[in-house]
């Protein structure tokens, strides 16, 4: 609920600051979540590496659908982008509550991104001159990438958006 809470506050100086960039940072993670909405809170069961999956999947629906309602709302087309992204596997501070992913990222660090390159893609999405009309899309690598199908589902961004709304007490259409 926190980019979605964040994004309605900040909306009418996004309108006073247009053309405005709206980037929300996802993960690959979003591939393995679900939105359980008979559970929404992880009451019922708790699994804090699902639950990731789960809001990063929340993060690729969210900005999935506030592209699609900001469209065509304003005069100008490219008033308004919303774009979701991967930064890549970044060597970061994700992990240190767990002794054994802390250990394996340790590991296999060579793998991994440094902060400045796990950056490049939301700096992208930000600026990049080519993205001043697209909107609503998932990128990795400064490049658009696949969104999985639960990522794809319209029918669950919308009552998602409407849960959201429902639980925050506000009205956004």
């Amino acid at each position: 609920l926190g980019h979605f809470l964040l994004t309605f506050l900040l909306l009418e100086r996004l309108k006073q600051s247009a053309p405005a960039r709206i980037v929300n940072v996802s993960s690959l993670a979003h591939h393995g979540g679900r939105i359980r909405f008979h559970d929404l809170h992880g009451e019922k069961s708790y699994n804090r590496g699902l639950a990731y999956c789960h809001s990063k999947l929340a993060n690729v629906l969210f900005t999935r659908e506030l592209a699609r309602r900001l469209q065509g709302k304003f005069q100008r087309r490219a008033e308004f982008t919303a774009n979701a992204l991967h930064p890549g596997s970044v060597y970061s501070e994700l992990v240190r509550h767990s002794f054994v992913m802390t250990w394996l990222w340790k590991i296999f660090s060579f793998f991994l991104k440094t902060p400045c390159e796990g950056a490049q893609t939301s700096i992208y999405c930000a600026v990049a001159k080519e993205l001043d009309s697209v909107t609503g899309q998932y990128f990795s690598d400064c490049q658009p990438a696949y969104v999985s199908p639960r990522g794809r589902d319209d029918e669950t961004a919308k009552k998602l958006w409407s849960v959201s709304c429902e639980l925050l007490g506000i009205q956004w259409d």
